[in-house]
């Protein structure tokens, strides 16, 4: 039976995952508290969950701040910053510290959750929830099982996800998971047949969704998801999986000249 979410729920860092995420746990009842880095980005991320509520006729309790402490007596304290492994293995240090007791889980779609563990003191208490973009209408989470996870907390992550109304599927920790490795092949060949001149970028999208029954193509989903994203995690499983992930030129040219998808008005499509 699905069970309810956690009364209190931390997100850190309020981009557009992080927003997301904050909203599908408001939606079903929880009090959120996100972190951020600075009186701009509090701003920011502020005006991003609203906008989501707003949209989506929904409200809840939740607060916006730079101050790590807020988070104490969460029950669950979800990392979202961007894909940099330094960089979430510090945030989840700082959460540790402050959510004492918490959960931790990160939002990585492709990092090595027994690393990001390394540096924690409760490793057991810790493991990965891929949410998707945009988190509002995804359906899947995917529950990344690290190999100090203790095996309670994935059923207990497994009726969140269901209490969000979303499928939970879960991997054990290999580079990847399932969705980005799967997802990530699929874009990258995308990627070699328009730089062959196979076909062009609407024409290799319309195969995939009428063809294969995708709801969205793979090099319309790499705009939406970000070409530097995208770039970041081929190039990490490139080199843990071999030269099949190796980026094309296409993709280094595009996010070289600033053209990283729907966040930027330009990617493989015009937006």
């Amino acid at each position: 039976m699905t069970g309810p979410v956690p009364a209190s729920v931390g997100v850190y860092g309020g981009g557009r995952m992080g927003a997301g995420i904050a909203h599908a746990f408001l939606a079903a009842g929880s009090d959120v508290t996100v972190i951020e880095t600075d009186p701009q980005t509090v701003e920011a991320a502020r005006s991003r969950i609203r906008r989501i509520l707003d949209r989506a006729g929904t409200s809840g309790g939740f607060e916006v701040t730079t101050d790590p402490s807020a988070l104490a007596g969460c029950g669950l304290v979800i990392e979202a910053v961007p894909e940099d492994a330094a960089l979430k293995a510090r945030i989840l240090a700082i959460v540790e510290k402050h959510a004492t007791g918490a959960v931790l889980a990160t939002n990585t779609s492709s990092l090595s959750i027994d690393s990001l563990a390394a540096g924690l003191t409760g490793p057991g208490r810790f493991l990965g929830l891929h949410f998707f973009n945009p988190v509002p209408v995804s359906a899947l989470v995917e529950i990344v099982v690290g190999a100090r996870t203790e095996p309670g907390l994935v059923a207990e992550a497994r009726s969140w996800v269901e209490a969000l109304g979303k499928t939970p599927i879960v991997v054990h920790d290999t580079p990847g998971f399932a969705s980005s490795r799967l997802g990530v092949h699929l874009a990258l060949e995308a990627m070699r047949m328009l730089e062959e001149g196979v076909a062009g970028a609407a024409d290799i999208d319309t195969a995939m969704t009428l063809g294969y029954r995708h709801p969205t193509g793979p090099l319309r989903t790499t705009d939406l998801v970000g070409l530097d994203v995208r770039l970041a995690i081929a190039e990490h499983l490139a080199r843990e999986l071999g030269p099949r992930f190796e980026p094309p030129a296409i993709l280094r040219d595009l996010v070289a000249a600033g053209h990283l998808g729907r966040k930027t008005g330009q990617g493989f499509f015009t937006w």
